[in-house]
């Protein structure tokens, strides 16, 4: 990724972050390390927008007299859709690659194939079951639990992946998404950003909050396996944090 010498703007940080984080229609204008910095900082804000569409669907088909359970599928869906899966498909590729036993590069290898193993089939299933579920408790709760835990949940998951790009956390491979962003967010800001998200989630209320604070937690372990065994971040890893982390995030607010 070229550098350039004028520093990125928080419009080509927001850019960058809608740009490789959702399918709305966002041109990026920049493609370098700074730019890369700005757009990781901003991806709790493409979450936002995601989280907030989620909880949209799942709370107007409450209000149209649907169930909690066919509110919860819709919720899990627009994630889905807004990202075209990739999370979904990171989580699954990344599953096969652990579940594999293999060294370092032949599972880098089995997490680019196309197909999806019988580790990714099982991942994937349990980790959408998991989440309709909870949801569907949450929705059966009050609507509001449920929009609210959909929106918590997208802006969670992408926290980890600013978390997941500062600097110290290597990339695995020399191209791809994660090459791109890697070591790019300082530690402090980083920490800044969850911070800021924390107080945030704190004005929701103590468990929400907790929620952020423990569903990071998470996604910092599935961080930290992956860079153990692959020897950094790929595209394939980010998905996989972000999913565990917000997989973890409705957890967490459904125990209580």
């Amino acid at each position: 990724m070229p550098a350039t010498n004028s520093r990125a703007s928080l419009a080509d940080g927001i850019r960058f972050a809608f740009g490789t984080l959702t399918v709305l229609p966002v041109t990026v204008s920049r493609w370098d390390r700074d730019a890369a910095r700005a757009g990781m900082l901003c991806a709790p804000l493409a979450g936002l927008v995601v989280g907030l569409a989620a909880a949209a669907l799942g709370g107007a088909l409450s209000f149209l007299g649907a169930g909690a359970l066919l509110c919860a599928v819709a919720s899990v869906a627009v994630p889905a859709a807004l990202t075209r899966g990739l999370h979904l498909d990171g989580l699954a590729d990344v599953a096969d690659g652990l579940g594999s036993g293999k060294p370092a590069e032949d599972a880098l290898r089995i997490m680019k194939q196309s197909d999806i193993g019988p580790f990714g089939v099982v991942t994937l299933v349990l980790a959408l079951l998991a989440q309709v579920a909870v949801l569907a408790q949450l929705y059966a709760d009050s609507w509001t639990r449920g929009a609210v835990a959909a929106a918590l949940c997208g802006i969670t998951s992408r926290l980890a992946l600013t978390f997941a790009s500062r600097t110290g956390v290597p990339a695995a491979r020399p191209e791809g998404l994660g090459a791109a962003v890697a070591e790019t967010v300082p530690v402090r800001r980083a920490l800044a950003a969850g911070v800021l998200l924390v107080a945030a989630a704190a004005a929701l209320s103590v468990q929400s909050a907790l929620a952020v604070v423990l569903a990071c937690g998470a996604g910092e372990l599935m961080l930290r396996r992956c860079v153990t065994r692959f020897g950094g971040v790929t595209g394939d890893v980010f998905g996989a944090v972000a999913e565990v982390t917000g997989t973890a995030a409705l957890v967490v607010l459904a125990l209580g």
